[in-house]
């Protein structure tokens, strides 16, 4: 990692990409600290430290502390977020978005421009619930239509401008511009939950309890950043060969390749589906004022994962459970929609490929939905594992952090994706100096 960035700087075009994206980064955190006109501050701190939820503490995470600090990032890119996968299962779904997307360049051209115009839908519905839902509740310094419209304008725009930003570290710097954006957020809360971790079971504590402590919260990060390299490194690669076939006067053909299955093939998307829908009740009752009690509340505290793993309420860890399966149910659900066996065998049928010892066509089509559905299965338990271990410390130990077994994940990732793209424009740029000559 240090020998890339260390070779990365020595280019004089990469080290601009990479001091370019360092600029836009400095921006976004500067932004995250401008408030929004016409908002107490004070009271949505008072407001937030009184939520038992971590519905809202797993949004704060995502947005870099902006939600809590009410600025006028504090929709960062989730909007852009939930756009994104909207339009990728939308593209599934519609057969003229799914003729788009094969257009090549120019497709994905009108699907990014639609993306953005769904982004800033969704922006715009976020901060009307968040100026009206809020507002009501003592949110505005003065609650009336023109400091609700001033808040979502702000918002709005502030969601609009983290887009353009990401796009342009994607055209102009190390590339992954969203992605990166997500994780810089992600990591500014990071010193500030690590520091709590220390001041909750090191500090105070005897010398040896202490280093003991220590020595146990460094091994289990470490852990998990392998368990989360190793399942998105993870590949079972399918042997493929082509049959030799005569054009003109040539004999083509005949060479052996093969197709890459991710252990994890859907990434941290079924992470992200299962959290998002175990936490809208939450979200939308605190939004609303809803009553929370009685029984709705106990069903409540079960979607809570702050009550999860509680030696002295494990009732609740039943929503644990429910969490548990959904996030193995995305997987499968969101590779069925995304890769489509039958679809590759047919196309490896026309060009004369085939597995070896696999008929082509339908037993094709049957042994890669085999070999895929065990693969799932294996990146779904991996995914499970990252993040309930957090949960689980939260529940027996009391070790409350925002960062979480999704957030790692989407750090790890975007950090090994990134070092890739540098690497690659590195070589590129190596190619064009050996040509030049």
């Amino acid at each position: 990692m240090f020998t890339t960035l260390k070779n990365a700087f020595k280019i004089k075009e990469i080290r601009k990409k990479i001091l370019f994206t360092f600029l836009m980064l400095v921006v976004i955190r500067l932004g995250s600290q401008l408030p929004v006109p016409g908002v107490d501050r004070t009271y949505f701190a008072r407001w937030f430290s009184q939520q038992t939820g971590d519905a809202f503490n797993f949004f704060n995470a995502f947005t870099g502390g902006s939600f809590l600090n009410m600025s006028i990032l504090a929709l960062n890119i989730t909007p852009y977020i939930t756009s994104s996968i909207i339009m990728q299962l939308m593209t599934i779904a519609i057969p003229k978005l799914e003729e788009m997307q094969r257009d090549g360049a120019d497709g994905r051209k009108k699907i990014a421009s639609i993306t953005r115009y769904v982004t800033v839908v969704l922006a715009l519905v976020e901060a009307t619930a968040m100026a009206v839902g809020f507002g009501r509740q003592g949110l505005l310094e003065v609650y009336n239509v023109m400091n609700v419209i001033t808040v979502i304008a702000a918002l709005t725009a502030g969601s609009a401008f983290l887009m353009w930003i990401g796009e342009r570290i994607t055209e102009n710097g190390v590339g992954n511009g969203i992605s990166i954006v997500l994780t810089i957020n992600i990591l500014s809360r990071m010193p500030q939950d690590i520091t709590q971790l220390f001041k909750q079971f090191v500090i105070g504590k005897s010398i040896a309890k202490g280093v003991v402590a220590a020595i146990i919260i460094i091994v289990i990060i470490v852990l998990m950043v392998v368990l989360v390299i190793i399942l998105n490194d993870g590949v079972r690669k399918i042997p493929v060969q082509y049959a030799k076939k005569v054009q003109g006067r040539k004999m083509v053909g005949g060479q052996t390749t093969n197709i890459p299955l991710k252990v994890n093939t859907s990434g941290v998307i079924p992470v992200i589906f299962a959290s998002s829908l175990m936490q809208l009740p939450v979200v939308v009752c605190s939004l609303f004022s809803i009553s929370s009690t009685g029984v709705w509340g106990e069903i409540l505290k079960g979607m809570n994962s702050n009550y999860w793993c509680n030696p002295h309420q494990m009732v609740y860890s039943i929503g644990l459970v429910v969490y548990i399966v959904l996030v193995i149910f995305f997987a499968y659900f969101y590779t069925s929609i995304t890769f489509n066996p039958l679809e590759i065998a047919e196309n490896m049928k026309k060009q004369g490929g085939f597995i070896p010892g696999i008929r082509p066509g339908r037993p094709t089509s049957e042994y890669l939905t085999k070999v895929l559905n065990y693969i799932v299965f294996i990146g779904a338990v991996g995914l499970t594992i990252i993040c309930v271990v957090p949960y689980f410390f939260n529940g027996v130990f009391g070790a409350s952090v925002s960062f979480s077994g999704t957030s790692l994940i989407i750090i790890v990732s975007v950090v090994l994706e990134t070092l890739k793209q540098i690497e690659s424009q590195m070589l590129v740029r190596n190619y064009k100096g050996f040509l030049n000559d």
